[in-house]
Order: structure tokens, then C-alpha cells, then sequence
């Protein structure tokens, strides 16, 4: 009898012990997207969120405009280049960006700050090494969940479009 009890206490520990290894699923998934432009290696990573029936862009909305967003969700969206790309005008050396919107109902602000940390928060009220502009565009239908792409591929230039709900932002990098 005591046998059976001590064989049946060690099964159960070692089951709730497996159970608790087990990982959860995310609200917002991972995602990585690698992309070459060019020669140059562009990998971007990030969580996507879900709509799920919430207003996302508004000024009362889940994002707000006018205020920093960490552009997906958990931590801050993390963008590589393996060379030096230029944005907006500006050339952006190699090396790993955290990027930060500041989304509005005319225009956004697209952040890029050298990336230290997972954390988004140190980089709300750190001084960005590059902004630009991009103009949301409004889409026919709704992005369940959020989108990063590189897209338009050319030889020596792509688009980075991001998709959530009913908007679309978009802004183009070159490379040499």
C-alpha cells in the first residue's frame, strides 16, 4: 500500500512539474521578418497585437495620436541593418534601432533609437537619432492583427509598410 502511494505521489509531481514547463501562448505573438535590400540584411522584430473589436488609432484610442507608441506590443520593435540605409533623407548607420511612432490622424512620426533594451519605455524620453514623417493611409478593411512588411523590393531601395486595423503606414529606405 505505501508503495503505491509513494509510486503515485512521484508520478504526480513529476506531471505538475512538466505542466508548468510548458510555455503559454502569447496575446501578442513574436514575429521576425528578414529581409535583404540589395546586399543589405534588414531584420525587424516585433509582437503583434490584435485588434480584437477595439478602436486601435484615435484620439481615444487604444493608441492615442499625439503620444509614443512602442509600434507593436510587449516590447519595443527592434530594426536591424547589416549596412547603413538611408531614411527620409538622412543616412542611418549599420546596427540594431528600437522604432517608436507617434501616430496622428494626418501624419506619423517614425522614431528611431539606438536599441539597448527591450524595454520601450527609456526610449519615450530619450532624443531619437532619426524621425521622419509617413502619411497613414486608411485601408478597405480591417488588419486583425498587426503587420510590419518590407515590400516594393528594388535593387536598391523598399518600402517598410505597417498594417493594423484600418491603417497603413508606410516609408521608403535605400541602400548602396
Amino acid at each position: 500500500m505505501y508503495k503505491f502511494l509513494f509510486t503515485l505521489l512521484t508520478i504526480s509531481l513529476f506531471s505538475i512539474g512538466s505542466l508548468s514547463a510548458q510555455e503559454n501562448r502569447a496575446p501578442s505573438p513574436s514575429a521576425k521578418l528578414v529581409q535583404k535590400v540589395g546586399l543589405t540584411d534588414v531584420t525587424i522584430e516585433y509582437s503583434r497585437p490584435g485588434v480584437k473589436g477595439r478602436t486601435i488609432f484615435a484620439a481615444d484610442g487604444l493608441v492615442p495620436f499625439g503620444k509614443k507608441w512602442r509600434t507593436g506590443a510587449n516590447s519595443a520593435t527592434k530594426i536591424t541593418f547589416s549596412d547603413a540605409v538611408t531614411i527620409g533623407g538622412t543616412e542611418l548607420a549599420a546596427g540594431s534601432y528600437a522604432i517608436l511612432t507617434t501616430p496622428g490622424a494626418k501624419s506619423w512620426d517614425v522614431h528611431f533609437f539606438p536599441y539597448e533594451s527591450t524595454r520601450w519605455t527609456p526610449y519615450s524620453s530619450a532624443e531619437p537619432t532619426l524621425t521622419i514623417q509617413a502619411m497613414p493611409k486608411m485601408l478597405p478593411n480591417t488588419v486583425e492583427s498587426f503587420l510590419i512588411t518590407v515590400d516594393n523590393l528594388k535593387d536598391y531601395s523598399a518600402d517598410i509598410i505597417m498594417r493594423w486595423e484600418k491603417t497603413v503606414v508606410s516609408f521608403p529606405i535605400t541602400v548602396k
